[in-house]
């Protein structure tokens, strides 16, 4: 393994710094090997151990009453009464991915629908069957199954993941991961029936970091795992137990099975026509110990690749901000992307992405959940700002389709945080989206970070990109199109970013919902896109007559001329009637 980079020392190759190898070596009381070395740099990357952004994302908000699973385990999970649940996750691809955009995008189905744009994952659950991810049974096993295991993905979260990018480095290709959707999907049917069947204890997604992070994570709350690398079934010949301990291979999770359930669990596998291995034991030591071939390679105490990781405060240093012109490309529509997706798929939908948030129906009730994901306004360069705004386009969006908003999800993509003007644009845009949910009243649940976006020196802009879910209390009752006649108005949030403001205007559009027959949010392009964007999607023109610009978030509402007078006059103004 040392002659990967003999030109330095191996645990800078890996990505550690000088102090952190002395750290670890503190910890263990020892030399580590270079297979423990190879762990600790994929555990202690910013990509697996938000080292440069944990202390940060403690600022923002996660608890509430509809929280069942906050930050911490592979997704949020909230409560939608009546039995309920929804788990969701935004994340995204963009680093390493740029270097290999359609692997980027195809990988990552069994964790998180992933792309080189952001993506935000939505599933339906129980609420009493949350499975999370730690390990508990003492004696029981640790199965593997799904695709096999090679050597794509290696070093991709610590080498890749979590370092600029050069010129020079598109040989860096082979640590993306390689996707297969298809295997992907079955690995997803297993898992549900694997759950639904009360077969398994604790479950958890091998991607970023392979079994070492899958294993350290289940392991990290006392227990132990022992892992006999040799028994990982393999697609590549000669593998060292280092690349199979850290391999990226996608669609493979890890479940921890009691023995009496071992053969109900392979014959689930076996249907899905799935590989299905013990690969080890949960033990009673606490510590992650390898073995190959019956020889012990690595010994580390799972709670230092977890709870022992380095948190940096970052570095911060305010820089003059530019607001830049997007460009046509940028503000175009976009439909032409998001309409080769399939929108209907397993009968849910009851409103259609295009205008604002989509609704899923929760069947067989005729209640529905509201899905939302915004990013920043185009040209917006003030962190603080970006952060804010994106959470209120994101709550408002949901708002627009009938929902109340309950929770975010968030995916910051950012430079490089070691930099301080890009460490001061990450502390702000959490500052930011802390602020907003704090007004709005609802937690952030789950998220990730995309960082070291820098490409030849040069970094992306802030962008953070908030997801929202919301309940719809009756999908029969959704704002959908402007009708001819109905009466055309505009409600308005007063004051530049006046949170107080703005989190009214959300509850105020979400609570007249069952009255109004079009809610759109004004967005980037101003209030005459918005009309023109309402105009399009209803197939009816209106006669207006547009307000002074002001401050604030706006809203266009339509409504039935007959149920003005429902909505009040508080924040409204009529700008018009319909054709």
């Amino acid at each position: 393994m040392t002659q990967v980079a003999p030109e330095q020392p191996l645990h800078r190759t890996l990505g550690l710094t000088d102090e952190e190898l002395d750290r670890i070596r503190d910890l263990l009381g020892r030399d580590p090997n270079d297979f423990e070395l190879a762990v600790f740099s994929l555990l202690w990357s910013e990509h697996c151990g938000y080292k440069h952004s944990a202390l940060l994302l403690k600022r923002l908000p996660s608890e509430g009453e509809r929280v069942l699973q906050g930050p911490g385990e592979n997704a949020g999970v909230i409560d939608l009464g009546d039995g309920e649940a929804v788990a969701f996750k935004v994340e995204s691809h963009n680093h390493p991915s740029a270097v290999e955009p359609f692997q980027g995008a195809a990988t990552g189905v069994g964790g998180i629908l992933r792309d080189i744009v952001n993506a935000m994952c939505v599933g339906l659950l129980p609420a009493d069957r949350v499975t999370r991810a730690r390990a508990t049974a003492i004696g029981a096993h640790v199965v593997l199954y799904g695709a096999t295991t090679g050597r794509d993905g290696i070093g991709g979260a610590s080498v890749l993941a979590s370092a600029e990018l050069g010129e020079d480095d598109p040989d860096k290709r082979p640590s993306v991961q390689v996707g297969d959707p298809f295997t992907g999907k079955k690995l997803i049917e297993a898992s549900l029936e694997l759950v639904e069947g009360g077969l398994v204890e604790s479950l958890q997604d091998c991607g970023a970091a392979g079994l070492a992070s899958s294993l350290a994570e289940m392991a990290r709350d006392g227990a132990g795992i022992d892992v006999h690398l040799d028994r990982v079934p393999t697609r590549e010949t000669g593998m060292e137990p280092w690349e199979i301990m850290i391999s990226e291979s996608q669609e493979r999770m890890v479940a921890v099975v009691r023995p009496q359930m071992l053969e109900a669990v392979q014959h689930v596998c076996a249907k899905w026509e799935l590989a299905c291995t013990p690969i080890g034991d949960v033990s009673e030591t606490g510590e992650l110990r390898a073995f190959f071939d019956d020889e012990l390679v690595g010994s580390i105490p799972a709670t230092l690749l977890t709870d022992e990781c380095p948190r940096y405060r970052v570095e911060t240093r305010p820089h003059a901000l530019e607001h830049v012109e997007p460009s046509a490309h940028n503000s175009s529509p976009k439909a032409w992307i998001y309409e080769q997706y399939d929108q209907l798929v397993g009968s849910r939908t009851v409103r259609r992405p295009g205008l604002d948030a989509a609704v899923l129906r929760l069947r067989p009730s005729l209640r529905g959940l509201a899905v939302s994901l915004q990013g920043p306004p185009p040209g917006e360069r003030d962190p603080f700002r970006a952060g804010v705004l994106a959470v209120l386009g994101a709550a408002r969006n949901v708002a627009c389709a009938g929902g109340e908003p309950l929770a975010l999800t968030d995916c910051l993509n950012f430079g490089n945080p070691e930099k301080p003007a890009i460490g001061w644009e990450l502390e702000q845009a959490i500052d930011g989206i802390s602020r907003a949910a704090d007004a709005l009243g609802i937690p952030v649940v789950s998220g990730n970070v995309s960082l070291y976006n820098d490409t030849d020196g040069r970094s992306i802009p802030p962008t953070p990109v908030v997801g929202c879910i919301g309940l719809v209390p009756d999908v029969r009752f959704l704002p959908g199109a402007w009708r001819s006649g109905d009466i055309v108005l505009v409600a308005t949030a007063p004051g530049d970013l006046d949170l107080a403001a703005e989190a009214a205007l959300v509850r105020f559009v979400w609570k007249a919902g069952p009255v109004l027959t079009l809610a759109h949010d004004v967005s980037d392009g101003g209030l005459t896109e918005a009309l023109r964007e309402a105009e399009e999607h209803s197939g009816l023109g209106a006669d207006v007559q547009l307000p002074d610009d002001a401050a604030g978030g706006q809203i266009v509402l339509a409504c039935a001329p007959d149920d003005v007078e429902r909505l009040g006059s508080k924040g409204l103004q009529r700008i018009g009637v319909v054709r």
